[in-house]
């Protein structure tokens, strides 16, 4: 029961021309060798350097209520969409920085909500600076204490709501960039 085995002949063991038909425009001409090529592996995605991201929101956070300060100082009333704006900032420099750690946005809130108070009270400063025609720095060195409790007397309903919509806008913000 064996059976011949012939080899094909000369003329058949030629290389096919490519039939395919052409690529439409726009499109690159593929041959069958292009479906056999490994398919390309995707770049990991970067992690994010958590020291950096806390970095850059402390930073964030200490400009921003510098800022923040001044526009009440300036005013003399408190803008929310500035509230708002620094939690943004803060939670953009954490997120984008920092990458998907969970901590991140949390960490991202709290400081927003101490850089809304500390404009707060930076902005109080400069208000009671320009009533008794000292200096901001004069006022700050007489105590914080003092300027703390003329915030506590001082604040309302919506102190409280802009710090949290400071906080809030921080801890979204630091979530959806990373």
């Amino acid at each position: 029961m064996s059976q011949q085995f012939q080899p094909p002949a000369p003329e058949s063991t030629t290389p096919a021309t490519d039939t395919a038909a052409p690529a439409p425009a726009g499109f690159p001409a593929q041959s069958g060798a292009d479906f056999l090529a490994p398919a390309p592996v995707p770049v990991p995605a970067r992690p994010g350097n958590v020291g950096l991201g806390i970095g850059a929101a402390v930073v964030a956070a200490l400009v921003t209520a510098a800022i923040y300060g001044t526009i009440i100082g300036l005013t003399k009333y408190q803008i929310g969409y500035a509230a708002v704006a620094v939690g943004v900032v803060v939670g953009f420099a954490a997120g984008k920085l920092g990458g998907r750690n969970p901590l991140l946005p949390v960490i991202s809130a709290l400081l927003s909500l101490g850089a809304v108070f500390a404009g707060q009270i930076f902005g109080l400063a400069m208000i009671g600076a320009d009533q008794f025609g000292v200096g901001t720095l004069d006022v700050l060195n007489l105590g914080f204490s003092l300027l703390v409790d003329t915030w506590k007397e001082t604040s309302g309903p919506m102190t409280y709501l802009f710090l949290a919509f400071g906080g809030y806008t921080a801890f979204q913000t630091a979530r959806k960039t990373a």
